[in-house]
This record gives structure tokens, sequence and C-alpha cells, in this order.
């Protein structure tokens, strides 16, 4: 009898290659921050909806962050608005905060909300301001030495993940825009996205953190080598941080608080490539750059 040649058998070994990382995950908490080209690309935001989609129904529990740069910047111009930068940081001034608020809330978030539920009734959009799941307090940026006033931007000063893992517990995907009320002077604060989606990962006791980026990872002599570097400690990592460029800063500052506060791993990965978020977490070879806890130290 002839033995019939099964073209689906590597189907099955991709399965079968993803059985081990599908058990150690299956019931965790992954805070993605979704960012970079994955946002704007068509085919990227599809590819990213089903990726997350599966995780949740892999038995994962994902928990989407999200900004909105080119999408904030594109209105203001519209608006007749300027867009300026210090220290990296936009400057929002009361009237570009409103742009931020209906940008982030209203047209982003909409549309990311939308995509993932094309897959069926899966996500709810929420703000830092709502059921306080993020306060903030004021942040100034600081250039050579001195303390400049760059308006609504805020620095996340407290966390209340009941909403979140209400959401999460009913079976939800939540998917969270980064702006947060004011703990003092009642303003709502435009926050960075790398920045909140840290705090929430820790705050969530989150198995990973995981950044989307348009770039392969974090690169060990750039501009002078490509090569990712593929795993490093929180240590290694705080002490390239002087040295990296200013667009990496708030990203991997924000997988060096993740994994010191409790996240297991924290990763640097190409939103560019389709699917990135399951070759990362599903496969033995991975993607990316992941940060681990110090040994010795308990996440």
């Amino acid at each position: 009898m002839s033995t019939r040649k099964h073209t689906a058998l590597p189907k099955a070994r991709t399965l079968i290659e993803a059985l081990p990382w599908l058990t150690r995950h299956h019931g965790k908490t992954i805070v993605i921050k979704f960012g970079g080209n994955a946002m704007v690309d068509e085919e990227l935001k599809a590819a990213f909806a089903q990726d997350v989609v599966f995780l949740r129904h892999a038995g994962l529990r994902p928990v989407v962050v999200h900004g909105g740069g080119p999408q904030i910047s594109a209105q203001l111009d519209r608006l007749g608005l300027e867009s300026e930068f210090k220290a990296g940081l936009r400057v929002t001034t009361p009237e570009a905060m409103d742009v931020v608020r209906m940008v982030l809330a209203g047209q982003v978030q909409r549309e990311l909300v939308g995509l993932l539920n094309q897959h069926g009734p899966l996500a709810v959009g929420l703000t830092g301001e709502d059921a306080h799941t993020m306060s903030a307090t004021k942040r100034y940026a600081e250039i050579d030495g001195e303390r400049v006033d760059i308006g609504r931007v805020g620095e996340v000063a407290a966390i209340d993940t009941g909403a979140i893992r209400a959401l999460l517990d009913d079976g939800r995907i939540p998917v969270v825009s980064s702006i947060a009320r004011s703990v003092d002077d009642g303003h709502v604060y435009n926050v960075n996205a790398d920045t909140a989606a840290a705090a929430l990962a820790a705050a969530l006791d989150a198995e990973t953190l995981m950044v989307l980026t348009d770039v392969e990872g974090l690169y060990a002599d750039w501009p002078h080598s490509d090569d990712v570097i593929s795993q490093l400690t929180a240590s290694r990592l705080e002490a390239l941080l002087p040295d990296l460029s200013s667009g990496m800063v708030p990203k991997m500052e924000g997988c060096l608080y993740a994994v010191r506060n409790g996240v297991r791993t924290a990763r640097v990965i190409d939103g560019r490539v389709p699917h990135s978020i399951l070759l990362e977490i599903f496969t033995d070879e991975g993607i990316g750059t992941m940060v681990v806890p110090d040994e010795g130290t308990t996440p």
C-alpha cells in the first residue's frame, strides 16, 4: 500500500512546535504596546488583530495599549496647529490635548477595536481615565539640566487594574488609550504609550510586556553593526541606556521598569514583520530582543 504524501504535514509540525509555549503561557496576561508601522499599514494592522485574537483563543489574556503619534500629528496639521517636540516628548498645549484625546479615544482606539471585533465580540476600548485605570502627575522635560514645561504631558502616578481585570475575566480584550486624569489638578494628560504599557504590565503582574517597534530589536553596536541582541539582563540594559537613540529610550526604559517590577520578560519586536507577535511567543527562535530580570531576582 503506497504512502500518501501529506502536504499539510509541515503545518502539523508548526503547531507541535508551539505546544510547549502554549502550555507555558496558558492563562497568563500579556501586555502589548501597539505602535510604529504596524499602526499605519493596513495589512500589518489586520495581521496584528489576528495575532491578538489568536492569543485570546489560545488561552492567553492579552491587553493592548496604544498611542498614536502619526495620527495626532496629521490631525494637528489639518487644524493648523504646530507639532513641537522637546527632549523627545510632544509639547501638548490645552488645544493639542483636545486633539490627542479625540484621536486616541475616537479614532485609533475605535479602529483597533473594530479590527479585533471582526473576529467576535471580544475587544472593549477604554482610556486611562475610565474607572481611574491610569492616573498621572505632570511631567517636565529635562533639557541641558533644566526642567522645561511641555504642557499636558503626564507621568503615570497610579494604576487601578479593576476594570481591566474584570474585562479579562469576562474573556474580553481590553484596548487602552494612553491618556490619564491628573491626581492633583483635574487636567487630562498625554502619557507616553511605552511608559503606560510598562506600568500597566507591572500592575497586572503580566507574564510578558511586548513592545512593537520599527526596528529588528536592540542593536548591539548601532550604527556600526546591525546585529540584534537576542536577550539581555536588566543590569546590562541599564548600562546601555545612556548610549541608546532617543526613540529607543522610552521603549527600553519601559522594558527595564517592567522586569524590575514583577514582569517575567519584556520584549521589543519588529512590528513591520507580519504576525511578529506569534513568531515571538510560539516559536523556538523568536524574533527581537528579550529583557529578563537579573539572575537571582524573583520576577
